[in-house]
């Protein structure tokens, strides 16, 4: 076979297979909002729910997906930064720099049930937090971690080495030169992925279902040890009573809201990241 022919083999069954999840794509979409369109007004938005999700809105749910993943942000964003920067700046030893790119890989690829259950046991069992949101987004917040600090070191790698020869050339210590010049580039870096991971804790349920959320009861916390209900959980609760009809309608709502949230993340991340492509560029 002529590299002509399988450059053009190579070349069609990419462009399949990039067509085929396009479609699957579009076809999940259609019918979430075929069936979810249908169940979306100002009360469902805008009121509690009520009968244990069969009636009245996802306020609530809402309300707590969002600070749940607030809160997982604040938390990952420093930290993935430092590690970023740590390993791009400090780590120098080739073997060091390997185990540290194995746990970040390793992390990323671990199940996030696994996360629920390290936060059932350590923080629910061991440390006696009970069911709180806070919990659940220091877990979201480590399960999103690897995506934020791969994000942020490739920014920082990004950056020319010309960049720092002159900063050191002006005057600027070490430390400057990481603030002045190295940690803009990271943390536009870093937000651009931690958007992406934002998109994947949003609609997460293993993680947070025994150690932060409550299926129903719950409206806005008043600690940091309090319960939340959130999107993906009343799903599942809705999903359990396919047989009412009602239910079985506001669960297709809460689908879309909740695939409509994690859309708009996504595009803000491939928005941020496809930005810092282009100044990378310049």
């Amino acid at each position: 076979m002529s590299r002509e022919l399988t450059n053009r083999v190579f070349s069609t069954a990419t462009w399949f297979a990039a067509g085929l999840c396009g479609l699957v794509l579009f076809f999940m979409f259609a019918i979430i909002t075929w069936n979810g369109i249908r169940a979306i007004n100002f009360e469902f938005l805008f009121a509690a729910s009520r009968n244990f999700g069969a009636a009245g809105g996802i306020f609530y749910q809402i309300i707590g997906s969002l600070l749940l993943i607030l809160f997982a942000a604040l938390i990952c964003l420093p930290l993935a930064l430092g590690t970023a920067i740590f390993k791009s700046e400090y780590l120098h030893n080739a073997r060091v720099q390997k185990l540290c790119a194995i746990l970040v890989y390793g992390l990323n690829g671990v199940p996030s049930v696994i996360f629920g259950i390290f936060g059932l046991i350590f923080f629910v069992n061991v440390l006696q937090t009970g069911v709180s949101w806070f919990v659940g987004s220091i877990i979201l917040a480590i399960m999103m971690l690897p995506t934020v600090v791969l994000a942020a070191y490739h920014a920082i790698n990004s950056v020319p080495e010309i960049y720092r020869e002159s900063a050191s050339a002006l005057g600027l210590n070490r430390w400057q030169v990481i603030v002045k010049v190295l940690l803009p580039q990271a943390t536009s870096g870093a937000i651009s992925g931690l958007f992406l991971g934002l998109a994947r804790a949003i609609g997460e349920t293993a993680p947070i279902m025994f150690i932060a959320t409550a299926f129903s009861g719950i409206d806005i916390p008043g600690s940091f040890l309090d319960p939340v209900t959130s999107l993906p959980t009343h799903i599942l609760a809705l999903a359990q009573q396919a047989v009412d009809a009602r239910a079985l309608e506001n669960a297709w709502g809460a689908s879309l809201v909740l695939i409509s949230l994690v859309t708009v993340f996504s595009t803000l991340g491939l928005w941020g990241r496809m930005k810092l492509k282009t100044s990378s560029l310049r």
